[in-house]
């Protein structure tokens, strides 16, 4: 009966140590990053997918010389390498998103491994965002090669509506290669205001009255699609290629942090 009674203690120590780490396992996948957070409208860590070239039901990929391929970092974590030649384009692009009328938040980290020096004023994306009620691109998160300051600096953008074409980079902004960093955003629709954070130190924020176009409002769609990648828009680029590495994306209703 003693030996029945460890016996039977030993199996309740050993089914709560493996209910245990299955706990763990669960939450250090994409729960740990935020993704089980109230005001979650979409998220992405890629731990859960498969190495190689990337593809989900929960999300399709638009892109013109240029690949998407889930890799390994260490251990269980798993990120986005998006590659380009020249000027092209790879996204991971989320389509019939629900954006609420309120607007809504983005995150995600960043590592990317070097802007373009050449041509001129290059132009370069990293998230967009368009909708329906009005034609305005957004670009939350995007910059340019400037070559009087031979820097490339972040900066908040737009394309196809009655704005213009315009990146509304500023010299407190430098776009800072080959390290890691929190890249936020919020499209905020009562005021038609885009705010960006880039890590700790910038913040960015172009608004109805005060963008980078022409002298007429700027006007945020009611956001319906949001793509997460690389484009740039000039060939003949120095690099002839470009590289970056993107972990923990999350749409919300709420901003999330790092």
């Amino acid at each position: 009966m003693k030996r029945y009674g460890l016996l039977l203690a030993l199996s309740a120590m050993t089914a709560t140590l493996f209910a245990g780490a299955g706990t763990a396992s669960a939450t250090s996948g994409s729960a740990s990053r935020g993704c089980a957070r109230p005001g979650i409208l979409f998220c992405e860590d890629f731990d859960r997918l498969p190495s190689g070239g990337a593809s989900s039901l929960d999300w399709g990929i638009d892109t013109r010389n240029g690949t998407l391929t889930v890799e390994r970092r260490s251990g269980r974590d798993k990120v986005l390498h998006v590659s380009t030649r020249d000027n092209g384009r790879a996204f991971l692009r989320v389509d019939d998103f629900a954006a609420p009328a309120d607007g809504f938040y983005g995150r995600m980290r960043l590592r990317v491994d070097a802007f373009p020096t050449a041509p001129d004023w290059a132009h370069f994306t990293l998230v967009e965002a368009t909708g329906t009620g009005s034609t305005e691109v957004v670009r939350p998160v995007g910059g340019q090669y400037v070559p009087t300051l031979r820097r490339n600096l972040w900066g908040i953008g737009a394309d196809g509506g009655p704005t213009g074409d315009w990146t509304a980079w500023t010299e407190s902004a430098p776009a800072t290669e080959d390290t890691w960093q929190c890249v936020e955003w919020r499209l905020d629709p009562a005021t038609n205001t885009v705010t960006t954070w880039i890590g700790r130190d910038i913040t960015l924020r172009a608004s109805e009255q005060e963008h980078g176009g022409n002298q007429v409002p700027f006007v945020l769609p009611a956001v319906n699609t949001v793509k997460i990648g690389w484009q740039l828009y000039q060939g003949g680029t120095t690099p002839t290629g470009f590289d970056l590495w993107i972990d923990d994306i999350a749409l919300s209703t709420r901003r999330l942090g790092c």
